[in-house]
């Protein structure tokens, strides 16, 4: 048995990582310390902690912890168990995916340029990560246009070129047609590209277009010509900054009552080349600083793309040590500044704009999805709740339902339920449906307070009449059973295939 009292005796008065976990063995936070002993501690003494931090402190069962040598190795340590194990009180980079990037396979005699999402130390050099995979696929297309480079992923030898060098898109090294040396100034052309020296790029293209000029090479002038005027357009759409230094990452961030947006802007050669941006949802009472503390421990933990220097609105807790593990990885100085007048400070402030005007168009987004719901279902106020349900058997056996549920335009997975059918044996779907929505309903009206939360506005049924008719009558039930007065807005109730129904009438008259 796990005495929790007890074992904070136990504490080392060392640097380390501790893990807290619940009942189930579940670790549901991770954090590192100077002192293990003192930190721990504070989690089970009454001091002011915010209802993030009572509501984690209230599901552990027992925790452990790891002592290392001081508070960069304790650094790393947390990051990569985070990653691993993704606790739910933790900031985690958006979700369980991994971002795409662009990757150029160096190693080899002749390289190409392609995405991927698995970051390799085979010699290779990679740009990223892209939040938005479409930006990452632009890029690359983009390349593959402009640049006569190979398309295969795996180059063989063969008898004859391909299609691509035919139409004037490879070289063909396959044929041994191009020097490595050749084919070389092409990838060092694009690695200027995706680093953003785009002024280096386009002067040394110029003097060889006017060498080929001289040289009364005029389709190689022309195509050279082409590649600038590409080059140029892309960099249009980058912001000219007037900061000095020339390798640079920004952060804002942006908080609402439902999600929080981090949007991060990538300054290279005192241009900014690109941003991304990311959500992150039930980050309730959690300081800001702490938010961008623990994003950029996750966002940097496996980028190759580390900056000389960071701008943030707000000293963070850890940014010393945040520093040195930096600097370690990037092999020189890494710096973590917090601006307060002049341009830097206007960029941190943009950055923090853009993440408010971001943010405000998702929400609005949403907006808009709940209006067109409200129309097609001809409701007399906003679905901001919906629950949608269906029931599953093998063979009339093993039935469960399983419960789904939006809020406010977002999938709450925290919400989502699984049912185990009691009362009823065989397959009878409208049943089975009736219970289910029995007992979701008498959950909320007995214990408002509760794991499912408020009633929903809206509940879809899978399946047709008699589904819609078994869930009429188990809300029947319950008002008649618990004389409850819960139901102040009458629940709408609909099916998916009468959701699909009028969706499209409603489209037809739009159009």
């Amino acid at each position: 048995m796990f005495n929790i009292e007890e074992e904070l005796k136990k504490l080392p008065n060392k640097p380390g990582v501790y893990v807290m976990r619940d009942k189930e063995d579940n670790i549901i936070y991770v954090g590192k310390a100077i002192s293990l002993r003192n930190r721990v501690r504070q989690y089970f003494r009454k001091n002011n902690k915010t209802a993030r931090i009572e509501k984690m402190v209230s599901l552990i069962d027992h925790f452990e912890y790891i002592v290392v040598d001081n508070e960069a190795e304790a650094l790393i340590l947390e990051c990569n168990l985070i990653k691993k194990n993704r606790p739910k009180f933790n900031v985690l980079l958006k979700d369980d995916k991994t971002y795409p990037y662009i990757k150029i396979d160096l190693a080899s005699d002749y390289p190409t340029v392609f995405i991927t999402r698995r970051i390799v130390n085979d010699g290779s050099k990679y740009f990223g990560p892209y939040a938005n995979p479409g930006a990452a696929k632009e890029m690359v297309s983009f390349i593959k246009e402009k640049y006569k480079i190979r398309q295969c992923r795996v180059l063989k030898e063969k008898t004859r070129p391909c299609l691509n060098y035919h139409i004037n898109k490879c070289l063909a090294p396959c044929m041994g047609y191009v020097t490595k040396e050749e084919y070389r100034q092409q990838i060092d052309e694009i690695i200027d590209l995706l680093e953003g020296k785009t002024d280096k790029l386009v002067k040394e293209l110029q003097e060889k277009m006017k060498e080929a000029s001289q040289k009364l090479d005029f389709e190689k002038a022309a195509y050279i010509r082409d590649k600038i005027q590409a080059i140029e357009r892309v960099s249009e759409k980058q912001k000219v900054s007037n900061l000095s230094e020339n390798n640079i990452d920004v952060i804002g961030i942006a908080k609402s009552e439902l999600e929080t947006c981090i949007e991060i802007f990538f300054v290279r050669g005192s241009k900014m080349i690109g941003r991304e941006h990311y959500f992150y949802a039930d980050l309730g009472d959690m300081e800001e600083k702490e938010m961008v503390a623990g994003f950029m421990k996750q966002f940097y933990l496996d980028n190759p793309n580390i900056p000389n220097k960071i701008m943030i609105k707000e000293e963070i807790e850890d940014r010393d040590t945040i520093e040195k593990w930096l600097s370690t990885m990037l092999g020189k100085k890494v710096e973590i500044k917090t601006p307060k007048k002049g341009e830097k400070l206007r960029f941190v402030e943009m950055a923090e704009n853009n993440a408010k005007v971001t943010l405000e168009n998702k929400e609005k987004e949403k907006s808009e999805i709940l209006m067109e719901l409200k129309e097609v279902l001809e409701l007399d106020q906003l679905p901001r709740k919906i629950e949608t349900y269906d029931i599953s058997n093998l063979s009339g056996e093993y039935t469960v339902a399983g419960m789904c549920v939006m809020q406010d335009g977002v999938i709450k997975k925290n919400l989502s339920r699984r049912f185990k059918i009691k009362t009823v044996f065989g397959q009878d779907d409208p049943r089975c449906m009736e219970e289910v929505i029995i007992r979701r309903l008498k959950h909320s009206i007995e214990n408002p307070k509760g794991g499912f939360g408020e009633l929903p506005d809206v509940i879809f049924a899978d399946g047709g009449i008699t589904q819609i008719r078994a869930v009429q009558n188990a809300i029947q039930k319950v008002k008649e059973e618990l004389e409850s007065n819960n139901f102040e807005n009458e629940l709408v109730v609909r099916s998916k295939a009468e959701l699909q129904i009028n969706y499209a009438e409603a489209r037809r008259e739009k159009s």
